[in-house]
């Protein structure tokens, strides 16, 4: 499980995320530099903490390096919510408080993200019928 980034490593790893393409120290420290004060170090630093953390590979390019993303936001967010629930006590009861938190844009996107898997889910042993059919279909008739 991929621990929480940092607030600066989050804000590196989200430009990499968003332009989804390899990056250079040089290019992020410009981004950055719209919004803060920052020193070139630094964003190299960052970069080479999430480099060795396994959130990005590099490739050499000239005399710098190149930075490409790992894994998705997507994949980093869903890792995050599958770790605070696994150490839930009450599983059940964490997920209902955490749907009654949703607005109404996540939860439609929650029945978007069910309709897409359900299909992949497998059926509970109870749901199953005993006489090999499936639970939606009726057994034969017999004697006809």
């Amino acid at each position: 499980m991929p621990r929480q980034l940092g607030e600066l490593e989050d804000t590196v790893m989200t430009r990499v995320w968003q332009w989804n393409r390899p990056v250079t120290v040089r290019e992020v420290l410009e981004d950055l530099q719209q919004e803060r004060s920052i020193a070139y170090t630094t964003v190299m630093t960052v970069m080479d903490n999430l480099h060795q953390k396994g959130w990005v590979r590099r490739e050499v390019d000239g005399r710098a390096y190149r930075y490409t993303a790992v894994s998705t936001r997507a994949a980093y967010s869903a890792a995050l919510m599958n770790e605070a629930w696994s150490q839930s006590d009450n599983p059940a009861a964490a997920l209902v408080a955490f749907f009654g938190m949703m607005s109404a844009e996540q939860r439609e996107a929650l029945r978007d993200a069910i309709r897409v898997v359900a299909p992949t889910f497998p059926e509970p042993a109870e749901s199953r019928p005993d006489d090999g059919t499936a639970a939606d279909e009726a057994p034969p008739e017999s004697g006809r």
